[in-house]
C-alpha cells in the first residue's frame, strides 16, 4: 500500500473526530453553561534510516551513497481541550438561578465524588436541599446547603453569601482550579479533574449573580464554517484515496499482463 493511503486514512479519520467535536459543540448551543471543546492537531513524521546519515562528501559533485532524506507527515489529533470562555449571562428572574462571572465553579456531591460545574440552574428539594438539575447537592463552605422552610425572600450576593429572609444561612462554594487542562469532560454538564492528578483548588475569581444563567460559549456560525471545512477536508482525503486505489490496481493489472 502507497504512503498516500495512509496519509489521506489518517487525515480522514483525523477530520472524523474533528466533525463529531463539531457536531457536540452545535447539540450544545442552548445548555446552559455548556464550554465547547477545540482539537489540536500535530503532524508525526516518519524517518527513515538514512534520513539520520550525514555522509562526507570529498567534493561538491561527489555521487551520494545514499538517497536523499524523506520525511513523510501523518497528521494527528494532538489534545483535546475545553474552552472556558465565559459565555453570555441571560436573566431568568428565578431566586434558585445563579451565575458565575468571570472564573470559577459551582460544586455538586455526587455518589463518585465532588464534581464541577459551570450550570447554576438549582432547584429546592422537598427537604430543602439545594440541587442541580440532576438532584445533586450543592456545596457551599459548610457542606450541603439548606433552605429553611416557609422562606420568602431567598437571596445570594454577589459574594456568594445565602440570605433567607435577611439571614445568612451559608455561603456558596465558589471554587477554581489551577490548571483547567487538568480537567475533563462528563455527561451532566460537570467537570474533575483527570484521575491520578492532584486537586488545586484555588480561590475563584468570579462573582455570583442570582436571577441569571450563563449561556452556551459556542458560536453556532464559526462551528458551521469548521463543519463544512473539515467536511470538503474529509472528501479530499477520500478522494485520495480513491485515487491511490485505482492506481495500485493499475499498476498491479500491468504488471501481471502476460506479454508477448
Amino acid at each position: 500500500m502507497q504512503n498516500s493511503m495512509y496519509s489521506a486514512l489518517f487525515g480522514a479519520l483525523s477530520n472524523e473526530h474533528r466533525l463529531n467535536s463539531i457536531a457536540t459543540n452545535l447539540a450544545n448551543v442552548h445548555t446552559t453553561g455548556y464550554k465547547r471543546d477545540l482539537l489540536s492537531f500535530r503532524d508525526t513524521f516518519l524517518m527513515y534510516a538514512h534520513d539520520q546519515i550525514m555522509e562526507a562528501q570529498g567534493y561538491l559533485k561527489q555521487p551520494k551513497l545514499f538517497p536523499e532524506p524523506v520525511h513523510l507527515a501523518r497528521s494527528r489529533i494532538g489534545y483535546v481541550k475545553t474552552d472556558f470562555e465565559q459565555g453570555a449571562l441571560k436573566v431568568s428572574d428565578a431566586p434558585f438561578d445563579l451565575a458565575i462571572a468571570g472564573d470559577g465553579f459551582f460544586k455538586v456531591r455526587t455518589p463518585q465524588g465532588d464534581f464541577y460545574t459551570r450550570n447554576g440552574h438549582f432547584l429546592v428539594t422537598q427537604e430543602g436541599t439545594l440541587v442541580n438539575e440532576q438532584g445533586f447537592p450543592v456545596l457551599g463552605d459548610g457542606g450541603e446547603i439548606t433552605v429553611p422552610p416557609g422562606v420568602r425572600n431567598f437571596t445570594v450576593a454577589e459574594s456568594g453569601g445565602i440570605y433567607a429572609d435577611g439571614e445568612l444561612i451559608g455561603q456558596i462554594g465558589l471554587v477554581d482550579v489551577e490548571r483547567h487542562l487538568d480537567m475533563e469532560k462528563l455527561g451532566g454538564n460537570m467537570y474533575r479533574v483527570r484521575p491520578g492528578m492532584e486537586v488545586a483548588e484555588v480561590e475563584a475569581g468570579g462573582y455570583v449573580l442570582q436571577g441569571f444563567l450563563e449561556a452556551s460559549n459556542v458560536s453556532p456560525v464559526y462551528e458551521m464554517v469548521n463543519m463544512i471545512e473539515a467536511q470538503r477536508q474529509y472528501e479530499a482525503y477520500a478522494k485520495v484515496m480513491q485515487t491511490t486505489e485505482a492506481v495500485d490496481k493499475e499498476t498491479i493489472s500491468r504488471v501481471g499482463r502476460a506479454r508477448a
